[in-house]
């Protein structure tokens, strides 16, 4: 079964939209909110499969919503507005339907969540929010201004200390979140996150080159070309993480 919450400012969409998903035995859902902050509280309360979310709302957006989670459910957007079907697809969603919804366009967003599960072996682990180790399996979300992207951990190479903030590293972009090193340090798994210095952590498996340096440090090169020098203190424990 999977559990969803539907997360929309308009009643009508919401009931319509529930009425839609009674074709569909196998999603089940579980909660409504008609805000951001009470979709932020349903998703860290119940830890859904799947969001069905309008972008539009009053107060915050869909995309601040996602931003103010610790780990990103499946999300299928919703909304009337169409200049924001780029803006989705950048995000890597699910799917993005118009409304008013229809059903065969809601099918096929089904269909998507389905062939995602499979890839991901089988249905999202529901975990506690706050307090979990998050898995390289499971993906953020990161907005940064205008942009925003669904990323998974194991795609993300490293994490930078800049003051309050840290700039996320994966593919070309850096975009910056406000989250402080020793926070993200608290819930990443150590056994692929490394905290190289007081300044970066890195993802251990994609680490391209190790070489020794000043100190009785270390020098590793990432597959993006970062340069990140351990500390004389966390090369001992490095090294006896890799067995070196």
């Amino acid at each position: 079964m999977i559990k969803a919450i539907i997360i929309d400012d308009e009643r009508l969409a919401r009931s319509e939209l529930r009425k839609l998903l009674m074709d569909f035995p196998e999603i089940e859902v579980v909660a409504e909110a008609s805000n951001a902050g009470e979709g932020v509280e349903k998703i860290e309360n119940i830890n859904p499969d799947l969001i069905f979310l309008d972008i539009q709302m009053p107060g915050k957006t869909g995309f601040d919503m996602l931003s103010e989670l610790d780990k990103a459910p499946h999300v299928i957007f919703t909304t009337a507005y169409d200049e924001y079907a780029l803006k989705a697809f950048e995000v890597n969603a699910l799917d993005y339907l118009l409304k008013p919804v229809e059903p065969k366009r809601l099918a096929d967003a089904i269909q998507k969540l389905h062939l995602q599960e499979e890839r991901e072996q089988g249905p999202m682990v529901p975990v506690n929010f706050n307090r979990s180790i998050l898995s390289e399996n499971d993906q953020v979300f990161v907005k940064d201004g205008e942009r925003c992207w669904f990323v998974k951990l194991s795609d993300i190479r490293l994490f930078e200390s800049v003051g309050n903030y840290a700039k996320v590293y994966f593919g070309p972009n850096k975009p910056l979140i406000l989250k402080s090193l020793n926070a993200l340090e608290e819930r990443l798994d150590e056994k692929t996150f490394f905290r190289a210095n007081r300044k970066h952590i890195v993802n251990l498996r994609l680490i391209d080159k190790i070489e020794p340096y000043f100190n009785g440090g270390l020098l590793l090169e990432l597959k993006g070309g970062e340069k990140i020098e351990v500390s004389r203190r966390q090369t001992v424990k490095f090294k006896e993480m890799m067995s070196l």
